[in-house]
């Protein structure tokens, strides 16, 4: 890393926080995946209705993060970074009180708004501190590395806290983290700048566009389990066609919108992302069916499960490494569309491998090519999103990105469920049936296919879109001594 930032300040342990900030909001993605049969058993949840646990966190920051980019261009960085710590850590406390699913889902989405606080506001900070280039990527794959091995890492930690307190703990582990960070960010921040008043925060836009998110989610989320043509699918995805409309209408005319439509314009921001869309709703649900199949096919208990995700962590990690020196040689571009195939290969070798009396070993290559995928994916297509947008809009296109990115998470997870659990009831007796083999199988499948999205989409990028510099020529170079 490199030893000054254009800032002037040491950059190791800014970003070493700013990482961790992006650590902490992934980790609380995938923190309850392997937690779910046990918080179903404590709380009361049907198979199909479980999956809300996770889709109301992703729903809620989905639909927050526009507003959460804006206001950290417009109230500070590092405000906003400790107001949204302090929000998600106050949410975390109470989903580890709740009593009830409504209780229990209320947090969760308390969460989601918090972590759309703190994303883009981390996010921005890594952008606006770091020179646009070499030192940017390195910087970013630092950043998206934490958020990638968070997801990971969270069905590790997620194990250990449920067999040894309970499913509240991997809601109460959330409070001293968030505490240590919210404190940090006051001696290794930068200050913020006075706020500036006269630019008004769109809350017509963020109302239209969060509605108009969440109920688009609710209408596919709902569907495998009411049918398409029912009343309340139907009403939802209407209503939810209506308020984007409006919200693309408010932002037209806003002097302040939420989200510029010419940024829009801008085709390497949009080719991002379509890309960051595409990872969230395919491969970005593998670790939330992986646990599954961990769990309900091969029978491991919350800690086994837990402990089988070292393969994935220590596949992802390889992955960030590598998709730094490819940036590196080859550009985003490139790096992005090996990452969507490998990913691809990965998905279909994963399906292949499943089966009812298969083992951890048996499925491991698998997990490793798919968690290789999402390493190699993660840096590249932040890095895309962030290239060439102006410091003063860091913010709100890192708002942008990670919507995409929540909203394609939360759409695939209500679509991916749905055939996850095909022809499968509730609870029965002490055991959850959630999904067996051959669905958990097709899943897989649909996940490999769908990645084919996301190769399309990277090829829409500007070819030149984080390409290498070119090395500088005799004659451009000085003299020795010079």
């Amino acid at each position: 890393m490199p030893p000054s930032s254009p800032t002037g300040r040491s950059p190791g342990w800014p970003l070493a926080l700013l990482a961790f900030g992006s650590l902490i909001t992934a980790l609380d993605f995938t923190i309850v995946y392997v937690a779910l049969p046990e918080m179903a058993r404590g709380v009361g949840f049907s198979a199909h209705a479980l999956q809300w646990v996770v889709s109301a966190y992703a729903i809620a920051y989905g639909g927050f993060l526009l507003l959460g980019g804006r206001l950290a261009d417009v109230a500070g960085r590092r405000r906003m970074f400790v107001v949204g710590m302090l929000l998600f850590g106050g949410a975390s406390l109470l989903g580890g009180l709740a009593g009830g699913p409504e209780q229990l889902i209320a947090a969760r989405v308390l969460q989601g708004i918090g972590a759309a606080i703190v994303s883009p506001a981390t996010l921005s900070l890594v952008s606006t501190t770091f020179a646009e280039g070499r030192e940017r990527n390195r910087a970013m794959t630092v950043w998206a590395s934490a958020g990638a091995a968070g997801l990971s890492l969270g069905a590790l930690l997620g194990g250990v806290l449920t067999e040894a307190v309970g499913w509240q703990g991997v809601y109460f582990v959330n409070v001293p983290l968030v505490a240590i960070a919210a404190a940090a960010a006051f001696a290794l921040l930068p200050p913020d700048g006075p706020r500036e008043r006269d630019r008004p925060l769109d809350l017509p836009g963020a109302l239209t566009g969060t509605a108009g998110a969440t109920l688009l989610v609710l209408a596919i989320a709902q569907a495998p389990e009411q049918g398409a043509g029912s009343a309340p699918v139907v009403v939802a995805a209407l209503l939810a066609v209506a308020l984007l409309a409006l919200f693309v209408a408010v932002e037209a005319r806003s002097p302040s919108p939420l989200m510029p439509l010419r940024l829009l314009r801008d085709r390497g921001l949009t080719a991002a992302l379509a890309v960051i869309f595409a990872f969230g709703l395919t491969l970005q649900g593998i670790p939330y069916f992986l646990t599954l199949y961990f769990q309900d096919v091969l029978g491991f208990s919350a800690l086994e499960g837990g402990v089988a995700f070292l393969g994935p962590t220590l596949a992802i990690t390889a992955g960030n490494l590598l998709a730094d020196r490819l940036v590196a040689c080859f550009g985003t571009r490139v790096t992005l569309i090996a990452g969507m195939v490998v990913g691809l290969g990965g998905g279909l070798l994963l399906a292949a491998q499943m089966s009812a009396d298969a083992s951890y070993a048996t499925v491991l290559a698998g997990i490793l090519v798919t968690g290789l995928a999402m390493g190699l994916i993660f840096p590249p297509m932040f890095i895309a999103a962030t290239s060439g947008v102006d410091a003063a809009e860091q913010g709100t296109a890192s708002g942008m990105a990670s919507t995409a990115l929540q909203a394609g998470a939360g759409a695939g997870l209500a679509i991916l469920v749905g055939i996850a659990t095909d022809g499968l009831g509730g609870l029965g007796g002490e055991a959850l049936r959630v999904a067996t083999a051959d669905n958990l199988a097709t899943t897989m499948r649909v996940i490999a296919v769908g990645a084919l999205l996301g190769v399309v989409a990277a090829l829409l990028l500007p070819r030149q879109a984080g390409a290498p510099a070119p090395a500088p020529t005799p004659a451009a170079e000085e003299p020795a001594g010079a």
